[in-house]
């Protein structure tokens, strides 16, 4: 892989827009994510997040706009620009009837991992799975599942992490020990991720700046721990609603 700045952004999205027929789902968004930095992109459903993730990750067209991942412009060179990525989502499970260590040996293939049992053997460790990789994925509780994925994600050490929503539907404890690994991953290797989640205190934690979506905007952005008194807000949850029901002073929107 390329080398990365670490005084650059690992993500750029300016002017992204997404259509659907006559419906607009993203609407000249831009933003970036740094090395080391996690963001959060919050907003109710619909409101246009697995939509931008989707385009990062080259599955969804854009519209209109431009998206540079660790420098490489997505639309001109795909590929390239794919290898410094990967993705979780509790949607996305891997294929049941393989192990965990065939899965991860199939996505390392398929992402060129060149030391791929140093590498698995790194990730089944970070998430606690090395007693389960001769289990098939498909017979694995519902956090366990969520945890290969992730071991999946950071298979190939990438610099950007997209993740959807990685710890729905999983118990506190999980949730918890996830959010920890994630952290420390990106503490140890300086990776940018952007992080979609309904869990405000889960954003709390983890996140280093957040970006409200609303009707396919980007309406605030800042420090999850200081944006809601910022608004008079107790809590980032409060804000977070107040966001969703477009109270807040129209000099905080950004058009």
């Amino acid at each position: 892989m390329d080398e990365i700045s670490a005084c650059d952004p690992v993500l750029r999205v300016s002017g992204l827009r997404k259509h659907y027929g006559s419906v607009e789902a993203v609407k000249g968004i831009a933003f970036e994510v740094c090395p080391g930095e996690v963001v959060g992109l919050l907003g109710l459903n619909g409101a246009g997040k697995t939509t931008t993730i989707s385009m990062i990750l080259g599955v969804l067209e854009p519209t209109a706009g431009l998206i540079t991942i660790a420098g490489i412009n997505l639309a001109r060179e795909r590929s390239r620009a794919l290898e410094h990525t990967n993705f979780a989502a509790v949607y996305a499970p891997l294929p049941g009837n393989l192990t965990v260590y065939e899965n991860l040996r199939v996505f390392a293939g398929l992402y060129g991992v060149r030391d791929f049992r140093k590498n698995a053997d790194a990730v089944l460790e970070r998430f606690q799975l090395t007693p389960f990789r001769n289990v098939k994925c498909g017979v694995l509780s519902s956090g366990e599942q969520t945890r290969v994925g992730l071991a999946k994600a950071l298979l190939n050490q990438p610099p950007l992490l997209l993740l959807d929503e990685p710890t729905a539907s999983i118990d506190p404890a999980s949730a918890r020990d996830i959010r920890q690994t994630i952290r420390g991953f990106v503490d140890e290797c300086r990776a940018g991720v952007l992080w979609t989640s309904h869990n405000m205190y889960e954003v709390e934690e983890v996140c280093d700046r957040v970006l409200f979506l609303s009707h396919g905007h980007i309406v605030l952005e800042g420090d999850p721990k200081t944006l809601p008194a910022q608004y008079g807000k107790p809590t980032l949850e409060e804000l977070f609603i107040t966001v969703a029901r477009e109270r807040l002073d129209d000099q905080a929107v950004r058009q």
